[in-house]
């Protein structure tokens, strides 16, 4: 039943300004490719001609950074005088790219200095030594013979590792690129690289971990390249680095616009040349074809994952031993050894994530209420304990079902780890740092970190249920707006006569799609079901669209998430020549008897504002 009363949901979003035919002119893209590009700040053809064309110009000069200056001289005098350096990592895929591009930087700047190259690296065990850098470690450091320690995507609040540093006489280079401290600042260190610390003049502030180690590596490279090879350096060995700079950038999430947009464009371009033999190796294991364009998607959801399984699951010096060795038999083995630990992975989640949805039917109250954030946990039953390395995919898959922020946590030996996720407009850092001091004189946790929407933590076995409670007052006493299930926020509204092979062309080129540059979401508007949807799996549901206006054609799957899109269909008597609204996204179907263009539909509705169904 239509209902033309009240304001239409479905709402189109941007916050740019500037007039699409210009670009249209001016660039030769659609009209409706020309609106997005307006709507997200790029309404100017100069803006919009950078935004469509990323290249290695649109890097900016490492030296802008705070701390860059000295960080190259201090590793320049290492690689001169033979000190041999320790790179202090981190178990995920941006702090072990961040190794692997920082160790390959530095052996190649050792042989245009005529030396050899002393560096070694260390990767911490996540349930062994856990997040960030050890005292101990840097101690051992110092007993091995290491002079020269450089954190990456690391490191900016470790105040007691740099104390040890000194403490035993080594030299510390810190850098990283997540939050200081407030109110420490830095630690003492011969340099501090970090685009986020208070003084940084560095232009682009939300470069991933690899990233702040990538642009040390660019500034050494061109400090110890005589400048007739430094056009060759720029031109051809620094895009290599941004092929495993690109993997960290997609699976950090960071935002994909600016500097981070061109190392992500051209690093999956450079992708598809995979010289190295364990990228390779994984390439194949994860079935991404190189002789096609590679997404983010592909980065996302097939190679970032099976690089996180060695630190989830293992041991993340394994990812590092891959992207360095030049032995294919080896790369195969480690490789096939990462693949199987992402299949144990997904089978320790699943059974986890049967346990989580029995609680959360437990929580649920008489309406189906949950509460505003949920607390999850194994009991410390031994036999069926979460695994420590799963449980942010646990809490993620927690928020993305029930919408609600989430915290899941595991218990070792009196002691429980929990991993947070959260949703738009609650601040969980904010949250868990209330609930730890929402009594007077009573710590509740005892170390914990991160930022609005991704927290880790510990704290005693036996204060779980007290932060179960402080956490559910706090997500009370602040609120969560509840999101309109009705609600479509659309790019760009358009006829299905204007989706054409050019149309789709010049939509790729707005990729690679992650955080702040999203994949576009389209609508249109008064189209007629051609012919009776087909059901799939009894759930989803395949449908052919017809332009009222224009009389074009375009198919399409409605995925079942949320919705069973096959019973909806029937309830509301969605057939052959009922008018619908349709919000979709594009997707390439390769297949060889059928394929071509076709939506992925988001959501759909009687035309002109009857019921709204969204996945």
């Amino acid at each position: 039943m239509n209902d033309l009363s009240g304001e239409d949901p479905w709402v189109v979003v941007g916050r740019g300004s500037g007039d699409a035919s210009l670009l249209v002119r001016e660039l030769g893209v659609p009209e409706g490719i020309a609106r997005i590009l307006v709507g997200r700040g790029f309404g100017t053809v100069e803006a919009a001609r950078a935004f469509l064309e990323p290249s290695m110009g649109q890097l900016h000069d490492p030296l802008l950074m705070l701390g860059m200056r000295e960080a190259v001289v201090r590793l320049r005098a290492a690689l001169v005088g033979g000190e041999p350096v320790l790179i202090y990592g981190d178990y995920d895929v941006d702090g072990t790219v961040a190794t692997v591009l920082l160790k390959t930087a530095l052996e190649r700047a050792a042989v245009q200095l005529g030396t050899t190259a002393d560096v070694r690296y260390h990767i911490p065990h996540r349930v062994r030594e856990g997040y960030g850098m050890q005292d101990q470690r840097i101690a051992d450091a110092a007993t091995e013979g290491v002079r020269l320690v450089v954190s990456v995507d690391t490191g900016i609040r470790a105040f007691a590792a740099a104390e040890e540093a000194k403490r035993v006489g080594l030299d510390l280079i810190v850098t990283d690129h997540h939050l200081p401290d407030g109110m420490q600042g830095v630690p003492e260190a011969i340099a501090v690289v970090n685009p986020n610390q208070p003084g940084c003049g560095y232009p682009y502030k939300v470069l991933c971990g690899a990233g702040v180690a990538f642009k040390l590596a660019q500034a050494l490279l061109e400090d110890v390249t005589p400048e007739a090879e430094r056009a060759k350096l720029r031109e051809k060995l620094l895009p290599s680095f941004l092929k495993l700079l690109a993997v960290a950038t997609i699976a950090d999430s960071v935002a994909l616009t600016g500097e981070n947009r061109a190392i992500a464009a051209i690093g999956l371009q450079e992708l598809r040349k995979p010289a190295q033999a364990g990228l390779r190796a994984l390439l194949e294991l994860a079935q991404i074809d190189t002789t096609r364009p590679i997404a983010a998607g592909d980065v996302g959801f097939r190679l970032a994952p099976r690089i996180n399984a060695a630190g989830r699951m293992d041991i993340a010096s394994d990812v590092v031993e891959l992207f360095l060795t030049r032995d294919g038999e080896l790369a195969r083995t480690l490789a096939e050894k990462l693949h199987r630990l992402n299949d144990e992975r997904r089978a320790a989640e699943a059974e986890a994530l049967r346990a989580i949805e029995a609680q959360i039917e437990a929580m649920q109250s008489e309406d189906g209420e949950v509460p505003g954030c949920l607390v999850l946990d194994d009991g410390e039953d031994r036999g069926h304990a979460w695994h420590r390395g799963v449980i942010g995919i646990l809490a993620s898959r927690v928020v993305d079902r029930t919408g609600k922020p989430a915290l899941v946590i595991t218990h070792e030996d009196g002691v429980a780890y929990g991993s947070g996720r959260s949703v738009a407009g609650f601040h969980l850092l904010d949250a868990l740092t209330a609930a730890h001091a929402a009594k007077e004189g009573d710590r509740l946790l005892t170390r914990f970190g991160g930022h609005a929407h991704a927290v880790g933590f510990a704290l005693p076995s036996e204060s779980v249920g007290e932060l179960r409670v402080r956490m559910a007052q706090y997500a009370d006493d602040m609120g969560i707006e509840e999101s309109d299930a009705t609600a479509v926020e659309y790019d760009s509204e358009v006829r299905l006569g204007e989706i054409t092979p050019a149309f789709w062309e010049t939509l790729e080129r707005l990729g690679p799609y992650g955080m702040e540059n999203p994949e576009p979401l389209f609508v249109a508007r008064g189209v007629r079901i051609e012919r009776e949807p087909r059901s799939v799996q009894e759930r989803h549901l395949r449908v052919m669209l017809e332009d009222a206006e224009d009389g074009a054609k375009l198919g399409g799957m409605a995925w079942a998430r949320r919705v069973n899109w096959a019973d909806r269909a029937q309830e509301e008597g969605w057939m052959q020549g009922a008018m619908v609204d349709v919000a979709f996204r594009l997707r390439e179907n390769r297949h060889p008897d059928f394929g071509g263009i076709e939506m992925e539909i988001v959501a759909l509705r009687g035309a002109r504002g009857g019921d709204e169904v969204s996945r």
